[in-house]
């Protein structure tokens, strides 16, 4: 599938940078697969003046001579540079560079950048030579470097306190696709799943465009995930430890924190993981720190205490699917989704995995209850009664002194509220108002697929948000 879908706003910055009047630094970030190099080739139709790609792993020397070839190929040269260093390298990219037209732009592409600063390599020094030097007194440099270790990219580059302090001019960042993107995407290959079907995909790939890429749309959503995951050979078989040792040094580490809070629904603050791993220090907040900036988890502030206890949830849909369904298993029976997906295990999963869908998709959430030019701010809340933990996982705190209590729901059908039910939100709804001292008035809020069923209980819900409008 060729079509660019959605990345409207970042095909408009690489527009502007196009257009301008001075030499352009721009920074393309986001998790792994989620389809960089894609956009940057569809946006300048692969029309780069050059284009190079680290390789995972390579040895230095081995880095300097592809880099050459590239020289060779795009300069139509006969001979191949011989840089000792990456000093040597630039110095050749810069002849050959020169030796193109005036009055044009020049777009040079580096690709998984975070790859070729392997140790010892003075890479980022000698990329801050090139720019300081020489880019940037010119008028006509686009250069584009990009890469899945967010992580490096933050503080090699944004975050860089040397030669590249605040030269970057643009930074884009590339978030997973919204529902209404995976429709569209979904469209594209002629797949005819209903809304209730991709958001059971969305629960398990998640936003990420290569994932989609993937689908037989000839086949089931049943049928797909057993051919991703479960069948022998299959497409993602290999992936969870590419991706987290592709993009984390120690990566061991980052997996320990993304499996304890697999394991825990309501999420864990940095005490908990601290405690549950053994991780502590700063290198467990270089950690969390990295896993945010990569989309794997998310922090949710407390209400009332936005700075401290804040609580994190794994957020990343894949990887919380691979530790539910596929970590622990050591023979897979390879139609296992067919054969289980209306199991009582899934069921619950289901129920929990569509609260972290609605919790990526807030702002159509928001616009669903028509507060979006309304200030608001997005928390959760834990709390004790009885002896009894009670805890509200999404809480729209806004400006016009409402709250919005949010209950998500994930059924098949209209959700039922029974009469105990009723009186359990009522009690919930005023031991957070009593523990939180809150003056504002609550509006309970369900979020569910197909709405709620009207009954005699079903009064206590003052607004509801149906699957339909997340894909807005």
């Amino acid at each position: 599938m060729n079509e660019l879908i959605g990345r409207v706003s970042e095909c408009e910055q690489l527009n502007e940078c196009l257009k301008s009047q001075r030499s352009e630094f721009i920074i393309i970030y986001g998790r792994r697969r989620i389809g960089k190099t894609f956009l940057v080739k569809k946006f300048f139709d692969q029309k780069f003046s050059f284009y190079f790609t680290g390789a995972h792993n390579m040895p230095y020397v081995n880095q300097l001579e592809r880099f050459a070839a590239s020289i060779k190929k795009y300069s139509k040269s006969k001979i191949t540079p011989q840089p000792k260093d990456w000093y040597q390298a630039f110095d050749c990219l810069v002849e050959y560079l020169e030796s193109l037209p005036e009055g044009q732009r020049k777009v040079i592409f580096i690709d998984e950048m975070p790859w070729i600063d392997t140790h010892k390599s003075d890479f980022v020094t000698a990329l801050e030579n090139f720019w300081n030097s020489w880019a940037a007194l010119r008028d006509d440099i686009v250069f584009i470097a990009c890469g899945s270790a967010t992580s490096w990219l933050s503080d090699k580059l944004i975050e860089n306190q040397g030669g590249l302090h605040n030269r970057i001019t643009r930074r884009i960042y590339l978030r997973p696709f919204t529902l209404n993107e995976c429709e569209k995407y979904l469209q594209c290959i002629n797949c005819v799943w209903d809304k209730y079907q991709i958001v059971q995909c969305y629960m398990i790939l998640g936003g990420v465009p290569f994932y989609y890429s993937l689908l037989n749309p000839k086949e089931s959503l049943v049928q797909n995930i057993d051919s991703l995951f479960f069948k022998k050979s299959a497409k993602l078989q290999g992936e969870f430890d590419e991706l987290y040792s592709a993009l984390f040094a120690s990566a061991d580490k980052y997996i320990a924190v993304v499996k304890e809070l697999s394991l825990k629904r309501e999420g864990l603050t940095r005490n908990e993981i601290m405690q549950s791993t053994g991780i502590s220090g700063g290198g467990l907040t270089r950690i969390i720190d990295n896993l945010e900036k990569c989309d794997f988890i998310s922090g949710y502030s407390n209400f009332n205490n936005k700075n401290k206890n804040i609580i994190y949830r794994l957020t990343d849909f894949y990887t919380l699917f691979y530790f539910h369904f596929i970590e622990s298993k050591k023979q897979i029976d390879p139609k296992f989704w067919e054969h289980n997906y209306m199991s009582p295990k899934i069921n619950a999963w289901q129920g929990y995995t569509f609260e972290l869908v609605c919790l990526t998709h807030i702002e159509q959430i928001k616009v669903s209850l028509g507060i979006s030019g309304i200030s608001t701010s997005v928390s959760a809340w834990r709390g004790t009664y009885a002896g009894a933990n009670t805890q509200i996982d999404l809480i729209i705190d806004r400006g016009d002194r409402i709250i919005n209590i949010c209950e998500i729901k994930f059924s098949s059908e209209p959700y039922v509220i029974t009469k105990d039910y009723e009186a359990k939100l009522r009690l919930r709804n005023a031991i957070f108002k009593s523990q939180t001292k809150t003056r504002k008035a609550l509006a309970t809020t369900f979020i569910t697929v197909y709405g709620v069923m009207k009954n005699i209980h079903s009064g206590v819900v003052q607004n509801e948000v149906t699957a339909e409008e997340l894909f807005r």
